[in-house]
């Protein structure tokens, strides 16, 4: 900790130099837990290093993704609870990366809040550890920045970056799908990371009872379940690459099915769903159900159970789904590639 920077003049206009010294030694046991091979710098330089390993790359070719945890942060300031939303971030990252068949290598996150409480900043960062060892990525850097006047004293932003690395002739592209290939599905944990803006309109959330127990929800809160960090895919994914053909991934954020599947269906294909094939959880009934939703607006807006997509050849679609369920993923069929240029049907 730098014991010589105080300004006792920028602590009256309400950025206290020193909180963010402090926070900075509360993330170190967490930021060390994340460390690969690669990482080159420690924590306080001006950049990040990473030394790329290229060993079985022949064309190595950089993947790069970033975003945020948008909404979803009221939640976590209504509930006080601050541990899980930066696995979020990750996720929203490095599960975009991933559709390209890249190895996520690192991460760096950016919080701007009103006050920087130590303690709270310390929470946030150790899930976006939690979310670099899930992913396997390094966290090489990031900023905190307290912006008095901006931002509330108990509100924040969080957001991320990630890199991976894919060889050019290995990155998935569409070019080999064809009619009769098989879409499997990956379920996601919740509500993951979109669609909360519509989601908080619909409780209410800053008026309801966000730690009640609720019987459609399986006696869980609906705070509890709202705040089910999203699900990261990079581990199974990149064991089914290894071993089969993926002719296609979508990652199912913000737009839904509509949005994201026809996102790697190549023009003259279609991605022909049953809908009754979908496993939507608990939480996407009672959306609807609370919010009069039409069956067409919550599949256009949540991933409605279903995190993600994958395009396999019929004769791939049982080995696929076995190597999936034992990297831990319950995938399941749910549609087929057909001739169309609609590029998704729900039927």
């Amino acid at each position: 900790m730098n014991n010589l920077s105080k300004s006792e003049a920028y602590a009256a206009a309400g950025v206290d130099i020193t909180a963010g010294y402090r926070a900075v030694e509360l993330m170190k046991r967490h930021i060390a837990a994340t460390v690969t091979s690669g990482v080159c710098s420690d924590v306080g330089g001006f950049g990040g290093l990473f030394e790329l390993d290229l060993t079985g790359i022949q064309k190595p070719v950089l993947v790069s993704g970033t975003d945020g945890v948008g909404t979803k942060l009221k939640l976590a300031f209504l509930m006080d609870k601050h541990d899980t939303v930066g696995i979020d971030c990750v996720a929203m990252c490095v599960n975009d990366i991933i559709c390209c068949g890249a190895k996520p290598l690192f991460f760096l996150d950016y919080i701007a809040c009103g006050k920087n409480v130590p303690e709270r900043i310390e929470q946030i960062v150790q899930g976006v550890c939690e979310g670099c060892i899930q992913a396997g990525a390094a966290l090489i850097g990031g900023e905190t920045a307290e912006m008095p006047g901006f931002y509330p004293e108990d509100e924040y932003d969080l957001a991320g970056y990630s890199t991976g690395v894919v060889d050019k002739d290995r990155i998935i592209r569409n070019e080999t799908m064809q009619e009769g290939d098989v879409i499997l599905a990956l379920p996601s944990s919740g509500v993951h990371s979109n669609g909360f803006s519509l989601v908080r309109k619909v409780f209410d959330v800053e008026r309801c009872d966000l730690t009640a127990p609720v019987a459609e929800l399986g006696g869980k809160s609906l705070g509890q379940t709202l705040l089910t960090p999203t699900r990261i895919y990079v581990k199974p994914v990149l064991a089914l690459l290894e071993q089969v053909k993926v002719k296609g991934i979508s990652h199912i954020t913000g737009g839904g099915f509509y949005e994201n599947i026809p996102r790697s269906i190549p023009q003259g294909l279609c991605a022909r769903i049953r809908e009754a094939d979908v496993r939507v959880l608990p939480i996407f009934d009672l959306i609807a159900k609370t919010g009069n939703i039409s069956r067409r607006d919550m599949f256009n807006t949540f991933n409605m159970g279903v995190g993600m997509s994958i395009v396999v050849a019929e004769a791939d679609a049982a080995r696929a789904l076995s190597i999936l369920r034992e990297a831990g993923e319950d995938a399941y069929i749910i549609g087929r590639i057909v001739r169309g240029e609609e590029k998704i049907e729900l039927c």
